[in-house]
């Protein structure tokens, strides 16, 4: 999928510098590489303060995108070979202050059937639950490391009325609370991403704005969600914002140096595996390597050329400074100009790009002296808005999109009015901020409460692809 976000908007009203280019989907399969290793895929990251829990900061991160419900008898999991992290630099020299790193291990109660159940599921524990993913969430801060949670359950597929007639109440006996008030869940969900990958991919075939297209494009004019009907596999952890800050204190202002993080996140696999053989175990050798890596979203899928993609999924934002060619000069403007001609873009280099991308906004999410890198950004002393907008700060709303990520944030919209220009002088004209993939919104709704994404689709009940009930 896409690297869905890559740098939106820019500032507040009175701030809005400019921001990085496009959006399409998300991180789902951005790379050569992580094509052939899905369960390690990081397809989105998510870090907001939530309206009913302001006091706690909440990071969700998803793997595997484009999970058909119905993939019996094997549903999706993750690897037991390696682990994921979600990382937080909290004073700016781009290397984690912070990790919260989950490990996975599988069992089965028979391994004589071939089923995933065997009768209906009605808790964790059930003994129709043939098979079982447990976690462990380990902390490491200061070279530390300490287990804050363990043999917690991954919440089960929803697989259908019969073996899960009750799947919410089931799921919601999956959400943990940790010793710190925060809460965890992992486990299966509605893939919260909302774009129409397939207008994208198709030359920018934007279905909204077809007519301004140079070779027109038959069919609607309404966008499609590509991601309709899919599941993903989310880690969602909320915790108290005193435990990701530099000084253990809840910032009381936006400009205080303890205000802003900035998070990632990653997944590593073993460097040398032996696979075992029923009677012998298998066996990991030679440490671990990062083979995804996710920020801002598009950055890998959009910005980075086809022959780094790996390098960039191996790579920490520290060492960002050899991408910054490519967002000075990208390549998806150019494709405005030629694909719509009466589009007209800022000329390169983009140093307005460079500034949500590697240092932050200026009066938002931006610290003096630090470290140019590439992460999700957040202010965690601006409160929660009652009313929030989809555009986040190109509409004024200073909490949403780039200040942090939250699940209704139309990063696309917002990414390809930035790309075209709509925050320098001049440019900020039509058609470039009309520009939509026309989807606004995911097709199910949110939870107001943890974990927030809506509930996965079902397998028995899941239909041909974007006819999902």
């Amino acid at each position: 999928m896409i690297k869905k976000t890559l740098f939106a908007a820019a500032a507040a009203a009175a701030l809005l510098v400019a921001m990085p280019p496009i959006a399409s989907a998300s991180s789902h399969r951005e790379a050569p590489g992580i094509t052939e290793d899905p369960t390690h895929d990081n397809t989105d990251l998510w870090v907001f303060r939530s309206q009913d829990k302001p006091d706690l900061v909440t990071f969700i991160t998803d793997f595997q995108g484009f999970q058909e419900p119905a993939g019996g008898p094997n549903f999706y999991n993750f690897s037991g070979d390696g682990y994921y992290d979600i990382k937080i630099d909290n004073d700016g020299d781009a290397v984690e202050d912070v990790t919260y790193r989950f490990t996975f291990r599988n069992t089965y109660r028979n391994k004589d059937t071939f089923l995933y159940n065997t009768g209906v599921v009605t808790g964790l524990d059930d003994p129709d639950l043939n098979y079982r993913q447990f976690y462990t969430i380990t902390k490491i801060e200061s070279g530390k490391s300490t287990v804050i949670g363990s043999d917690y359950q991954v919440a089960p597929a929803n697989i259908g009325p019969r073996s899960t007639p009750n799947y919410d109440t089931l799921a919601a006996q999956a959400i943990y609370t940790l010793a710190d008030g925060g809460k965890v869940f992992v486990g299966p969900r509605d893939d919260p991403f909302f774009v129409d990958v397939g207008s994208i991919f198709d030359l920018l075939a934007l279905r909204p704005v077809q007519s301004l297209h140079l070779i027109p494009t038959p069919g609607n004019t309404a966008g499609v969600d590509s991601l309709k009907g899919y599941n993903v596999l989310s880690i969602c952890i909320q915790v108290p914002m005193n435990q990701v800050t530099r000084d253990r204190q809840v910032p009381t202002s936006p400009t205080a140096n303890n205000a802003v993080i900035g998070t990632w996140s990653s997944s590593s696999r073993s460097r040398v595996s032996i696979l075992g053989n029923g009677t012998r175990p298998a066996q990991n050798l030679g440490g671990f390597k990062i083979v995804s890596r996710l920020g801002m979203p598009l950055v890998n899928e959009i910005i980075v050329p086809v022959g780094s993609k790996d390098a960039f999924n191996g790579s920490e934002p520290k060492d960002d400074a050899q991408f910054l060619p490519k967002v000075l000069d990208p390549e998806v403007p150019k494709l405005y100009t030629l694909l719509y001609p009466g589009i007209k873009v800022p000329p390169a280099p983009r140093n307005d790009l460079v500034q949500v991308f590697l240092t932050g906004v200026p009066g938002l999410n931006m610290r003096t002296g630090d470290k140019p890198s590439e992460m999700i950004r957040l202010n965690l002393a601006i409160a929660p808005t009652a009313s929030p907008n989809r555009l986040g700060v190109l509409a004024g709303d200073t909490q949403g999109f780039p200040n942090g990520r939250r699940l209704i944030d139309d990063v696309v919209d917002i990414d390809l009015r930035v790309a075209a220009g709509v925050l320098v002088p001049g440019f900020n004209v039509a058609p470039n901020n009309a520009l939509t993939d026309g989807v606004d919104a995911n097709e199910k709704p949110f939870l107001a409460t943890f974990p927030y994404a809506a509930s996965p689709f079902s397998g028995y009940d899941s239909m041909p692809h974007n006819t999902a009930k």
